[in-house]
């Protein structure tokens, strides 16, 4: 294992080969508009659901979905306009534009301390309150009695005062000497210190974030399976009574949203994680300045993944609701319909060919 002043040469040397590309704001802004729009969409949607349906159970599920779209909105402007800031920077500097636009990964200012902050705090937030949402419907699908009991709207403000709580807390840990956040390749984001002169409260840092969103992601994806199994028996049984179709067509839709929200969460904040914590790792040991520039390839393609979680989710919610798959479902059945008739007209044509054709024969 390399000692901390090797790799603190290692890190040194490694941040002067850096190269960084040219200054173009034109993806992140596109970025940010498209995630802002579709979040404001995906708000009133939910808005107008949430007064529709106040008194019901799904008022809860609908009051998580909201702070969730509401949270994902807040981390495309906040982060959005500190990652804008470091391009002006890079382009209004006339000295030095990349030593401008790059900052000092040693000593990081405090736009990269916020930023550093804001992509751990908004990172986890989602997958929280994902967690949170599938555990609720679980317990609503499986034991809705004890929800009914347990779950108020009270205790759910409370709970998302919590998760938010604990993100804000993991995110404030470098400002107590707990791991750091330093620039990240091409200069424009910051995140954990993953690459250069990484230490062990660093290492640490990364674990803990990489271990709580991960064991977010998997919580769901336990909790959503038991409430897909569970619903699949319900149908299973046929029950007759019109009121408890209606409540499984309802605990259906949410399901199938809270699916649609964990495989996004999964695909768009995997290879971030999963890459954090290997660069992470392989830079305490000293083995990583070989590969130090796969690896910042890697982060690079892991923070605009994750930055595609927040455009994606609002669009689990203004796609996957009863309305538009009935919609789908109506069209798919409408399409198939017609071309069973039209098979149905085609094989009577050749039927009908074929008839006459023996008809002529015999007369012949």
């Amino acid at each position: 294992m390399a000692s901390e002043p090797e790799r603190g040469a290692m890190g040194r040397n490694a941040t002067q080969k850096f190269t960084y590309p040219p200054n173009n704001p034109t993806s992140a802004g596109l970025t940010m508009t498209l995630g802002i729009l579709f979040n404001v969409v995906a708000l009133i949607i939910l808005a107008k659901a949430y007064n529709r349906f106040r008194r019901r159970s799904k008022a809860t599920f609908l009051l998580f979905a909201s702070s969730l779209v509401a949270t994902d909105l807040a981390g495309h402007v906040i982060p959005g306009a500190l990652v804008l800031s470091r391009y002006s920077a890079g382009n209004g500097s006339t000295a030095d534009p990349a030593s401008s636009f790059r900052g000092d990964p040693d000593n990081p200012d405090a736009s990269c301390l916020i930023l550093g902050g804001c992509m751990v705090f908004f990172g986890l937030c989602p997958l929280f309150l994902g967690c949170a949402m599938a555990a609720e419907r679980c317990l609503g699908i499986t034991k809705p009695l004890l929800h009914a009991r347990l779950v108020t709207t009270a205790r759910t403000k409370m709970a998302l005062t919590l998760i938010w709580l604990l993100a804000l807390c993991v995110a404030l840990l470098p400002y107590f000497r707990m791991g750091a956040y330093t620039y990240q390749s091409p200069g424009t984001w910051c995140f954990i210190r993953v690459m250069e002169d990484t230490r062990l409260k660093d290492l640490v840092f990364v674990v803990l974030f990489s271990g709580l969103a991960l064991s977010s992601l998997a919580s769901a994806f336990v909790c959503n399976t038991i409430s897909g199994i569970t619903l699949v028996r319900a149908r299973l049984k046929k029950r007759s009574c019109i009121q408890r179709r209606s409540a499984q067509s309802h605990d259906t839709e949410m399901v199938v949203q809270l699916v649609g929200i964990m495989v996004t969460s999964c695909i768009c904040w995997s290879p971030l994680l999963i890459f954090g914590l290997m660069s992470a790792a392989r830079s305490y040991r000293g083995t990583l300045s070989s590969d130090i520039n796969t690896y910042r390839g890697l982060m690079v393609t892991g923070v605009r993944m994750a930055t595609c979680n927040q455009i994606l989710d609002p669009w689990v919610y203004i796609l996957l609701r009863r309305a538009i798959l009935r919609k789908i479902y109506r069209i798919t059945k409408r399409q198939a319909s017609l071309k069973g008739s039209m098979l149905r007209s085609f094989r009577w044509d050749i039927g009908s060919f074929q008839n006459s054709k023996k008809n002529s024969v015999k007369k012949i």
